[in-house]
């Protein structure tokens, strides 16, 4: 029997109904089913949630700290919540980017006529200063997508990338 634990503060309530965790607290809640494949068993004992399998083997061993480590996030983005910073970056052509609903509108890239765009993930919100975009959220998984959706929509493809570094990159996450 292997099984890894994660303890949770008080202000923070979860509910375990076989391997669905709903986590809620200060900032909201979060609600996760844990598809794996393996046998394990997702159990929760006063403040803490404990995370086990009948298998010693290594990939049960795996997936257990897995699960264990989504929990861990969920309890850390309903009580802090997750901020990535991303800064837009250009030479020649003065990139231009907006929030529209659920998109980010990514316009006169490298002069391109046609505007880029990128998904908002989930209840993600993405704030834009100037050069600087901020993306937060309470979801670990939405936010981080998110960003790297940003990222991607910048990439530059036919082009050195040493000499054309337009485009939007990761700062910070906290």
């Amino acid at each position: 029997m292997y099984s890894q634990e994660v303890s949770f503060p008080q202000e923070v309530s979860i509910e375990v109904e076989g391997l669905k965790v709903k986590v809620s607290g200060p900032k909201g809640s979060l609600e996760r089913e844990f598809r794996t494949g393996m046998n394990i068993k997702i159990e929760k004992k006063e403040n803490t949630i404990i995370v086990s399998s009948e298998s010693e083997r290594r990939d049960s061993k795996s997936i257990v700290g897995t699960v264990n480590a989504h929990i861990g996030n969920m309890i850390e983005g309903v009580t802090k919540g997750f901020v990535y910073k991303l800064k837009v970056v250009y030479a020649h052509f003065p990139i231009t980017v907006k929030v529209e609903g659920n998109k980010l509108l990514i316009q006169n890239f490298i002069g391109e006529r046609s505007p880029r765009t990128a998904d908002i993930i989930g209840n993600t919100k993405v704030e834009v200063n100037g050069p600087e975009i901020t993306v937060s959220g309470i979801s670990k998984d939405d936010v981080g997508q998110t960003a790297a959706n940003m990222e991607q929509a910048t990439r530059i493809h036919g082009y050195d990338k040493k000499v054309f570094m337009d485009g939007i990159y990761l700062v910070s996450r906290g």
